[in-house]
């Protein structure tokens, strides 16, 4: 019988695990960047809402009291204040399975996650599912999994 030894798996799939790596941890950042950001408008809209000296000047009185309405738009500022820090942290946690090659399926999901986010998001969340998806990868997570299992 001849035995065939598998070939050695391409430099690219190492190169593009790499560069998830990196895209996860830079996207993961770049929600910390985003929570900052929400806090900033939160800050302005509340300032806005809640004080009564810029209603004053007002030629018609607002329809709705101010203080009021604002007392419901919090509840999506803090919405959406839990989306992006579930999103960051989901995201970090996903690049450091892909740094360590374990968990495959955890991160295809948390890139199918990802795809919610336009545009950047949803660039990271296809370029992970491409490139989680190819056999050789996949051969990859397996055999480093073993080496970790005995060693």
């Amino acid at each position: 019988m001849c035995t065939m030894t598998p070939p050695p798996l391409p430099s690219k799939d190492r190169s593009h695990l790499r560069t998830l790596v990196i895209c996860h941890y830079v996207a993961a950042g770049l929600s910390v960047f985003w929570l900052g950001f929400l806090g900033l408008h939160y800050a302005f809209v509340k300032h806005f809402f809640t004080n009564p000296k810029l209603w004053e000047k007002a030629k018609e009185p607002p329809p709705f009291d101010p203080a009021e309405f604002f007392g419901v738009i919090q509840w999506f500022y803090l919405a959406g204040g839990l989306m992006m820090v579930a999103s960051g942290v989901l995201t970090l946690i996903s690049g450091r399975c892909i740094q360590r090659r374990v968990s495959r399926t955890f991160s295809i999901v948390v890139s199918a996650l990802n795809c919610l986010q336009f545009p950047l998001g949803t660039l990271l969340g296809v370029f992970t599912m491409i490139v989680l998806s190819r056999d050789s990868v996949t051969q990859l997570y397996l055999n480093e999994g073993k080496a970790k299992a005995e060693g």
